[in-house]
C-alpha cells in the first residue's frame, strides 16, 4: 500500500488517541508488528502560539518510523503554516483530524464538527496539502449524526483537495464510541475513491480485522481502543493473515512485565509525577481480565512513585503465579 510516496508493506495502523498514543506505547505497538503509528492529536493553534506542551507531543523516536503527526484545527492558514513546519521534522506524514467527537474540540468547530462544513474541509485539505512536502491524510467519521451521513462526500472532497489517503471511522459524532461501527460506510467510501481508504472501528480481535478487510475492501486497518493494553493485537492479526492461526494470548507475566516497561519508559520521557499519573489507565488496560485486578488498580491509583507501582505489580504477579 502506498500513501503518496510512503510504502507500507503490511497496512496495520495504530490510531491517534489523545492521552493514549504516547511515544512509549507507539514503540511497544511497533515491536508487535504495527506498521504505521500516529502521535496523539496536536493542536495547530497550540503550535502556532508556541505551546511547549503541544510541541512535546511531536517528539519522534528513530525506531518508530514510519510515523504520522495528526493535527487538528479549523483555521486553514494556521493549519497550512504548521503543516509547513511539520514537514521539516522527521514525521513521515501529516494527518488532519476530522473525527474527534470531544465536546471541547467540536465547540470550536474542530474535529468532527468540520464534517458539517464541506467548503471548509476543502480549503483546509487544499492548504495543508500545498504547504506540506509530506503526504497528507484525513481521518473522518461516518457523519455528524444519522441524519447527515456524508462520509462519501467529505472523502471525495479530501481526495480532490490533495489528500493521499482517507481513514473512515464507521460511527457518527453523535455515537461517540457507543453502538456498533458501520463498516458499510467504509465500503461506500472505498468504492468511490481512487486513493487508499483505511478502515477504523470495532477491531478488537484479529478475526475482526480480516472481516473488515473482506467486507469493505479497505486498503488498511486502523486499530484504536482494541490496542489499549493489548499491543499484541498487531502480532495476532499478522499471524492470522500469514499462518491462519492466532498465537496464544500473552501470559500474565508478559502483560505485567510490559506494563512495568511502559511505566519506566513513560516516566523517563515525562518525569515521574506525570508519567505515573498518565500510566494508571494503561495499567488498568494491561491488567483487564486478570484475577483480582480491580484491587490492584485501586492501589495503583493511590501510588505516586514508579518504584512503588513496580513493587505492587511484581507482588501481584507472584501471587497470580502461585495460584497456577
Amino acid at each position: 500500500m502506498n500513501i503518496g510516496t510512503l510504502y507500507i508493506d503490511k497496512p496495520l495502523f495504530l490510531a491517534p488517541m489523545a492521552g493514549v498514543t504516547d511515544l512509549p506505547f507507539r514503540l511497544l505497538c511497533k515491536e508487535q508488528g504495527c506498521r504505521l503509528v500516529y502521535t496523539e492529536m496536536v493542536s495547530a493553534k497550540g503550535l502556532y502560539y508556541g505551546s511547549t506542551k503541544t510541541e512535546s507531543l511531536m517528539e519522534i523516536h528513530p525506531q518508530e518510523h514510519p510515523v504520522g503527526i495528526q493535527i487538528f484545527g479549523s483555521d486553514p492558514l494556521i493549519m497550512s503554516k504548521m503543516a509547513e513546519n511539520i514537514s521539516k521534522t522527521d514525521a513521515d506524514l501529516i494527518d488532519i483530524n476530522m473525527g474527534c467527537p470531544a465536546p471541547k474540540i467540536v465547540k470550536n468547530g474542530e474535529g468532527s464538527a468540520l464534517m458539517k462544513n464541506p467548503a471548509l474541509v476543502r480549503k483546509i485539505v487544499r492548504e495543508v496539502s500545498m504547504a506540506s512536502s509530506k503526504p497528507v491524510t484525513v481521518k473522518i467519521r461516518k457523519g455528524w449524526d444519522e441524519k447527515s451521513v456524508n462520509a462519501v462526500e467529505i472523502a471525495l472532497i479530501a481526495e480532490e483537495a490533495g489528500a493521499a489517503a482517507v481513514t473512515v471511522h464507521g460511527r457518527t459524532r453523535e455515537q461517540f464510541y457507543a453502538g456498533r461501527a458501520d463498516w458499510d460506510i467504509i465500503k461506500q467510501v472505498k468504492d468511490r475513491l481512487s486513493i487508499p481508504v483505511i478502515g477504523n472501528g470495532d477491531i478488537f480481535t484479529p478475526e475482526a480485522a480480516l472481516a473488515m478487510r473482506e467486507q469493505t475492501g479497505c486498503d488498511g486497518i486502523m486499530i484504536a481502543r482494541g490496542a489499549q493494553g493489548n499491543p499484541w493485537l498487531f502480532r495476532d492479526i499478522l499471524a492470522l493473515e500469514e499462518t491462519g492461526t492466532v498465537p496464544p494470548p500473552p501470559t500474565a507475566r508478559e502483560r505485567i512485565e510490559t506494563a512495568i516497561r511502559h511505566l519506566h519508559m513513560l516516566a523517563g520521557l515525562k518525569g515521574e509525577k506525570v508519567g505515573v499519573c498518565e500510566m494508571r489507565k494503561h495499567i488498568a488496560w494491561y491488567l483487564k481480565g486478570l484475577k483480582d485486578s480491580g484491587q490492584i488498580r485501586k492501589l495503583v491509583n493511590m501510588i505516586s512513585s514508579v518504584s512503588e507501582i513496580e513493587n505492587t505489580l511484581i507482588s501481584y504477579l507472584i501471587k497470580l503465579e502461585s495460584m497456577d
